[in-house]
């Protein structure tokens, strides 16, 4: 049986060369080795750039947007048009077959999110128009694996009214990795990986537990969008997921140690128990 790699691809690594080429190849040599793969993605930048130009002004509290019904429709053009596009064409230059497609086409189920607390903020939010993941059609999945397909699913969902919603990548990355009980999970980033200080490349966590984790967003060390990836990736290390790690795509090889030898790898952090 094929073992089964579940990507999660943040819209920064589009607008780096290098980035999205290393993804190709590493995937390229994870799908040659025989792996199934699953990519899901975001498109944070570029809903950002969209809602600028018609005068919206985005919103995140604790690195989750807020999205309002017209913050939906920017959602909806630039990550399932733009970005999932513009993914799937580079894939291809690389001969993978990869499939573009959206969680609302029948992937993922959500539901709406009700308002909540989050860190550092007292009052409930109300993030609008994002959902939480409710199921996901691992039978779906599996048809288009085993048909010898890479599906490239951007942040969507709908519910069982047919309400559209934006939903969070890392946790929806989660949830499709759960559910496929993956060999690996792997949530690619630019930086790469979970370091003390950004500009010292040494200070890279080569492994990070849930009280290393606790501590770090704590201390503001893990901010921004990086405590939800975090989070996300802490929920499943323990769950039947066979290795959680958080890494750049930039250099050669990455995904191809990683799963010949996890415990020498240091090119970026893995989540353990």
């Amino acid at each position: 049986m094929a073992k089964i790699a579940v990507i999660k691809v943040g819209g920064d690594v589009l607008l780096s060369e290098p980035q999205w080429r290393g993804l190709a190849e590493n995937l390229r040599d994870i799908h040659t080795a025989g792996w199934q793969c699953v990519i899901l993605h975001g498109g944070g930048p570029q809903v950002n750039q969209l809602q600028e130009q018609i005068g919206l002004t985005p919103n995140k509290v604790a690195g989750r947007r807020i999205t309002s019904e017209r913050d939906l429709l920017c959602v909806m053009q630039a990550i399932a048009g733009q970005v999932n596009v513009e993914l799937c064409n580079r894939l291809q230059q690389w001969q993978l077959p990869v499939i573009g497609t959206h969680g609302a086409s029948g992937i993922v189920s959500a539901t709406k999110r009700p308002p909540m607390v989050v860190a550092s903020h007292e009052e409930p939010i109300d993030f609008g128009s994002v959902g939480d993941v409710k199921t996901i059609n691992h039978e779906l999945l599996h048809s288009l694996l085993n048909a010898g397909l890479i599906p490239v699913i951007a942040t969507l969902a709908r519910d069982d009214e047919g309400h559209l919603y934006n939903i969070n990548a890392d946790t929806t990355v989660v949830a499709i990795a759960r559910e496929l009980q993956a060999d690996l999970l792997c949530m690619v980033t630019a930086v790469g990986g979970i370091y003390e200080n950004l500009d010292r490349p040494e200070t890279l966590y080569p492994t990070v537990n849930e009280s290393i984790a606790n501590k770090m967003i704590a201390d503001e060390v893990i901010k921004d969008g990086m405590i939800a990836k975090v989070q996300e990736a802490l929920k499943v290390v323990s769950e039947g997921v066979g290795q959680v790690v958080i890494t750049s795509m930039a250099k050669k090889g990455n995904l191809k140690q990683l799963i010949e030898a996890p415990e020498s790898y240091q090119l970026g952090t893995r989540i353990i128990k």
